[in-house]
């Protein structure tokens, strides 16, 4: 590797995480702004329903930037290098890219979110047995198949491009390339998002849990583990709210 190389790799080392966890941390401050108005009144869909999404999804799209780009930074890092040396179009096309397939995901979730969110302040019992059943699938789905194949391409950036990194070099391709990993990202991680949306709110508390069960399960030597312990987690704690369904306000 030559000189120019390395300070090249040298400084997308320094400025990318720092982009990147900017990026999440504004992400986390427009969540908290956000979960204040979208919690407990139950919105109703009316003449404002048009406002009403547009909010929803640009906090969605900062909840997915809070709580994902930690995570995918090994593979922006990886693409970046591509980039810099000129071999693949600018970073921001790949993220793009990436935050489309989370932005696309944010329609079913409002739609499911806007029937929930009232249902679970009022403690309806079947609106918690419902959050425990999702809870139990969740768990569930931890352990299948689809999910393990997900995660092993997210832990193995190189991999990733090895199989779905072609035409990087042109800025369509560079966004198609970010949104098979986003799609990939989200077969990881939907049902989790699936749990926050079936307690009706978007619980900064449980996003930070997520997001930390995300990363570690990408990036740490035992993230098998965790997607275990995980779920025997969701697994016991949608038992708990299928028999106690009133307990969902505590989770909120």
């Amino acid at each position: 590797m030559g000189d120019s190389e390395a300070r090249r790799r040298s400084r997308i080392d320094a400025w990318l995480p720092a982009v990147l966890l900017t990026l999440a941390g504004v992400g986390w401050w427009w969540s908290s702004v956000s979960a204040s108005g979208m919690r407990g009144d139950g919105m109703s869909m009316d003449t404002q329903s048009t406002m009403l999404f547009a909010a929803f999804l640009v906090a969605w799209v900062a909840m997915m930037a809070a709580m994902m780009m930690p995570a995918v930074l090994p593979v922006v890092r990886l693409y970046a290098r591509a980039a810099a040396a000129g071999n693949a179009a600018p970073v921001g096309m790949f993220v793009a890219g990436y935050l489309a397939v989370w932005s696309a995901a944010g329609i079913p979730a409002f739609l499911t979110w806007s029937r929930l969110n009232g249902s679970v302040a009022h403690t309806y019992p079947w609106a918690g047995r419902f959050a425990g059943a999702v809870a139990v699938a969740a768990g569930l789905y931890q352990l299948t198949p689809l999910k393990a194949v997900c995660l092993r391409h997210c832990r193995s950036p190189m991999s990733f491009f090895l199989r779905h990194g072609k035409h990087l070099d042109r800025p369509a391709g560079a966004f198609a390339a970010g949104g098979r990993h986003g799609m990939l990202c989200l077969g990881c991680c939907w049902m989790l998002m699936v749990l926050l949306i079936a307690f009706g709110t978007m619980q900064l508390a449980w996003m930070l849990v997520f997001a930390i069960l995300i990363l570690l399960e990408k990036v740490a030597p035992f993230g098998d583990r965790v997607t275990s312990v995980t779920a025997a987690m969701l697994g016991l704690l949608g038992v708990v709210l299928v028999v106690h369904p009133a307990f969902v306000i505590h989770l909120v």
